[in-house]
């Protein structure tokens, strides 16, 4: 392969103050030194000890790591514990009187939820759903609104050692039907409706509708929340109201013990082509993992406020909402609605409201907050801020400075995630009281996770060119398989041909700078070739952002006879959409701009403008969707997901 082009030059360093290193966590980098040379010189000690650490057993392990079955790897495997006990029951000796979650719902009421409330709750319901005939091993779909009820009926899975797969409350019926018949689900926990921006959006009728597109004898029970009380379809025998399941079970629920390697969720994630992948995370490792994140990227402090914007049906909801704050006997902060309702100054409200000290959103919210309001954090009081941090994909560097000095007031560090669905915590990410960040750049491993860029033969490149990015050894949060799927898990993530199937593929392209520091450059399959020159998108996407018209763009490849690929843009400003003589004029300052910052190479063939991207309504940009508009084909796919789905009638036509 020829190397990837690194054409971002980003030269900003900001290092942790002297008072934000000396409470932290890791402290100083020669701290942070400490636990990588540990790592490197004992591996399965390093984990042993921190699997010791921080996780409560009822049964302590012997053997760290069994790598016999390569890539099916086992971590603690004759050990045993129960996570709901280590998110709850751990904790109520000790500050069972704590809130364990402030929820503010969608029209701004607000709950406080102790950690012996949150107790409570999940053991009714969970005894609701051994009441059910739920059992260890059972598969239960979850399909809900973003209310502490998602997570109690998580928590009560984990309980009693039912498999659970949360499916966002945005996906349609038909994507529903294809996840509960994949993980085989015995239940459907479910609500009548959810509440986002004012706008009422069914659930149970999409469940019901999934239910009758066959194949799902194996459901005999539809659990229903009541969360609006609208008039909703009603089975007899089969629909059970939340409320009436729950109601005189017994508020103690004796945890299941299951054995280290025991699935505790899957979560399916869209493939490029064909069916979900069931991704297969086990109990102790991925504790281990968010538990280890939020000791080193959070700084997780005992008076933290925490708060992930993420809802719980994507990994990030799964990882720093339902688990690890719980685990650590965090207060986090739940929130049911979307940034910009009533108006864009809703974030900013709740993190004064609720003096929010840890603050994690994604990129796309950042730059619609900055199109929305860019004074707007000025107007609110958000002095109690002590951390931000950034997933979902690569900050662009404009955003990420925006967010620096408006939102954390140039004294907040800013933690750059890179992680997946696959690695169920953060891989990749600067541990804020030790590591200087680079805007743009997601900055060092995690101690313990050993990262890498490397070419199609698995060799590392020279700093400055861009790879593949690969991690070389196993580490305990990855996943384990693909649900019913095993021959594609080792396809798609230790692929023979690059390290000899030892390395998990991220199907990221990164390169490394200088000082060791990694910078995404898009999803692998989203590297352009023009002219031999293989590009990554996030780089011309960060230079387009960079201009002061711009707010959002989006970059995606179209076949050409003579260059192989052309670039063609899509971009959001910050003003109107641009009219007659406007959009040839802007559009020849943007493709000037992007041939200055980044060179001749990078230069937009077309560029079209819109009022917003393509997005699911978790804020995910539809790339797919763009390439399809960009070559002039006709949308086949399913578009039910997507916040917005007029927008593709406005970006179908080139600019005039």
């Amino acid at each position: 392969m020829a190397t990837i082009e690194s054409i971002l030059h980003e030269t900003r360093v900001f290092s942790p103050s002297a008072e934000f290193a000396k409470r932290a966590n890791i402290s100083g980098m020669a701290a942070y030194q400490a636990l990588c040379d540990e790592a490197k010189s004992d591996y399965a000690g390093f984990w042993g000890r921190l699997a010791r650490d921080h996780i409560n057993w009822h049964k302590p392990f012997t053997r760290v790591l069994d790598e016999s079955n390569a890539p099916f790897y086992k971590w603690f495997d004759d050990g045993e514990l129960n996570v709901s006990w280590n998110c709850l029951d751990r904790h109520l000796a000790t500050q069972g009187d704590k809130t364990a979650i402030i929820f503010e719902s969608d029209e701004g009421e607000i709950t406080h939820c102790s950690y012996r409330e949150l107790h409570e709750q999940v053991c009714q319901f969970a005894n609701g759903l051994k009441s059910l005939g739920v059992k260890q091993g059972d598969r239960v779909v979850i399909y809900m609104p973003m209310r502490i009820e998602a997570v109690i009926a998580m928590q009560a899975c984990a309980r009693i050692g039912a498999i659970h797969s949360v499916v966002f409350g945005g996906f349609s019926a038909k994507s529903v039907h294809e996840r509960i018949v994949d993980a085989g689900a015995s239940v459907v926990i479910t609500a009548d409706e959810q509440t986002r921006g004012g706008k009422h959006h069914a659930l149970k009728a999409t469940v019901d509708e999934a239910m009758s597109m066959g194949n799902t004898d194996l459901v005999r029970a539809v659990v229903v929340y009541r969360h609006t009380g609208t008039d909703i379809g009603w089975q007899p025998g089969r629909d059970k109201w939340w409320h009436e399941l729950v109601e005189g079970q017994a508020s103690e629920c004796e945890p299941v013990w299951v054995n280290a390697e025991h699935p505790l969720f899957t979560l399916y994630t869209s493939g490029s082509t064909g069916k979900p992948k069931g991704v297969q995370h086990a109990t102790a490792g991925y504790l281990l993992g968010v538990m280890t994140s939020m000791h080193w990227i959070f700084d997780y402090q005992p008076d933290d406020i925490f708060w992930c914007t993420a809802d719980v049906g994507w990994i990030t909801g799964h990882s720093y909402v339902t688990y690890g704050p719980l685990a650590m006997g965090a207060t986090q902060v739940i929130f049911e609605g979307v940034p910009t309702y009533p108006d864009a100054g809703r974030f900013w409200k709740i993190v004064q409201d609720h003096k929010v000290t840890t603050f994690y959103t994604a990129p796309t919210a950042i730059r619609s907050l900055m199109k929305l309001g860019p004074d707007l954090p000025q107007q609110y009081d958000l002095s109690s801020l002590r951390l931000l941090g950034s997933v979902g994909e690569p900050i662009n560097p404009e955003a990420w400075m925006w967010y620096y000095t408006e939102v954390g007031q140039s004294r907040c560090p800013v933690v750059d995630t890179w992680w997946q669905t696959e690695t169920g915590c953060h891989m990749i990410a600067p541990a804020p009281g030790a590591v200087p960040l680079k805007p743009g750049s997601c900055t060092l491993p995690l101690p313990g996770i050993d990262a890498a860029v490397v070419d199609e033969a698995g060799h590392e490149v020279e700093p400055g060119y861009g790879g593949f990015l690969v991690i070389k050894r196993p580490f305990p949060s990855q996943l384990r398989t693909l649900w019913n799927d095993p021959e594609r898990f080792k396809r798609a993530y230790f692929p023979h041909d690059i390290g000899g199937g030892r390395y998990y593929l991220a199907g990221d392209s990164a390169h490394c700078d200088k000082d060791g520091y990694f910078w995404i450059m898009g999803r692998a399959d989203d590297v352009l070739n023009v002219s031999g020159h293989r590009l990554g998108t996030m780089e011309i996407e960060s230079a387009l952002v960079a201009h002061p018209y711009v707010t959002e763009a989006a970059v995606v490849g179209r076949p050409h006879e003579v260059k192989g690929e052309t670039i063609v843009a899509f971009v959001v400003l910050k003003n109107k959409l641009p009219q007659g003589d406007q959009v040839a004029e802007i559009t020849a300052t943007l493709r000037d701009w992007v041939a200055k910052e980044i060179g001749p190479i990078a230069r937009p063939e077309e560029i079209r403008f819109g009022e917003n991207l393509p997005k699911t309504r978790s804020g995910k940009i539809m790339r797919r969707l763009l390439r399809a508009l960009a070559k002039g084909e006709e949308i086949t796919q399913d578009t039910s997901t997507l916040e917005n789905p007029a927008i593709l009638e406005q970006l179908k036509q080139p600019a005039p």
